[in-house]
């Protein structure tokens, strides 16, 4: 589906979770009727009102599997358009996907909210890795199984983490920087240490670069994944050193326009092959990054598989549902499933760099939406 499509989408009402202070509670003896009939009368009423992305989504009393997302980027306007053709090629009928805005609280509470209409499985993009738990705990009373998808909870039940290897994220931001730059400063903007994905990307670079590059300095902006963090930062590091080198993005999604436009502001945007130019290696593989490499205005990307993640989160959600138990080891889709250290599984999907040489590449997601 088209990058248009995905924000029509995002555009139409969605089930508003209640407010921090009314998060559902397992309903005492004598209420559960009258919580069941309530949450009927406005699956029905929600039903009549939405339809489904791309004509394959079953809405209403019928639907069995739940989605969250947890904020709006153009990553995960990405997924949330993948989703519903995804979900009907696997069978799994789905409600509309709920939009957590970023509030780890409404996340906590789109579940409750989900759980109450009685849903038998759950698919859901946590914001934050340990504050997700409530919310699996809430589901794994209710026997509903979990799917986590791009951020994998630190405890908790879950059926699977459908996610690349973010480890390898830095790792590779690192060597691309490393080799292009071999001496100076680089900039890291950081995402949010809350989530494994900031830990992991901010680690592994940091031990690459460390390791490997020992003449470069890593420069580290805090920005927690949002673009107004990202920009303040980044504005106050250059003008403080002005002779940075390169920058690695760890959410193009997050990131991108806001390091473009603070480099623009300080005349200090040049495309690749101008000896001024600062390297600039991001992670996501979203158009907007494809058409930056284009344009010469960055140097590469590691592209999430954002289509798989869609594609195999409603797969293994499918499967769970119908009880079944999956195990570390090769699978059949060219990817590998580890035990994290937390003891959940991680189907850690492959990440392909992204440069000049292979921008055009059909095969990636990007090019496809």
């Amino acid at each position: 589906m088209g990058t248009h499509h995905g924000r029509e989408l995002w555009r139409r009402p969605v089930l508003r979770a209640p407010s921090r202070s009314a998060v559902p509670r397992v309903p005492r003896p004598g209420r559960t009727r009258r919580m069941a009939t309530a949450a009927t009368i406005l699956a029905l009423a929600y039903g009549l009102a939405t339809t489904g992305c791309g004509g394959g989504t079953t809405a209403g009393p019928t639907a069995t599997t739940g989605v969250v997302i947890p904020k709006t980027t153009p990553f995960w306007r990405a997924y949330n358009a993948a989703v519903p053709s995804q979900a009907k090629a696997h069978g799994v009928k789905m409600l509309p996907a709920v939009n957590s805005e970023s509030d780890i609280d409404k996340q906590i509470s789109d579940i409750h909210t989900l759980l109450v209409q009685d849903v038998k499985g759950l698919v859901v993009g946590p914001l934050d890795s340990a504050a997700i738990r409530p919310g699996l705990r809430a589901a794994e009373q209710a026997g509903v199984p979990v799917v986590a998808v791009d951020v994998a909870p630190d405890s908790g039940k879950v059926a699977m983490v459908v996610r690349a290897d973010n480890r390898a994220f830095g790792r590779k931001a690192c060597q691309y920087l490393g080799d292009a730059v071999k001496t100076g400063k680089v900039v890291q903007i950081q995402g949010g240490l809350a989530s494994v994905n900031g830990r992991d990307r901010t680690e592994s670079f940091l031990t690459c670069m460390a390791k490997h590059y020992p003449r470069i300095k890593v420069l580290n902006i805090p920005a927690d994944w949002q673009a107004s963090k990202a920009a303040v930062g980044l504005d106050s590091l250059y003008n403080a050193n002005p002779n940075i080198k390169g920058i690695y993005l760890q959410a193009g999604g997050d990131y991108l326009v806001p390091a473009l436009s603070i480099l623009r502001r300080n005349n200090a945007l040049f495309p690749v092959g101008d000896p001024r130019h600062i390297t600039i290696v991001a992670n996501d593989g979203i158009p907007q990054e494809l058409d930056a490499i284009r344009k010469g205005e960055i140097d590469a990307t590691v592209s999430q598989p954002i289509d798989l993640y869609a594609k195999y989160a409603m797969s293994y959600i499918k499967k769970a549902m119908e009880g079944q138990k999956f195990a570390p080891g090769p699978t059949d889709h060219g990817s590998t499933i580890v035990r994290l250290p937390s003891g959940l599984l991680e189907d850690q999907l492959p990440a392909p760099v992204v440069t000049k040489r292979n921008v055009n590449d059909p095969s990636l997601w990007g090019n496809r939406v």
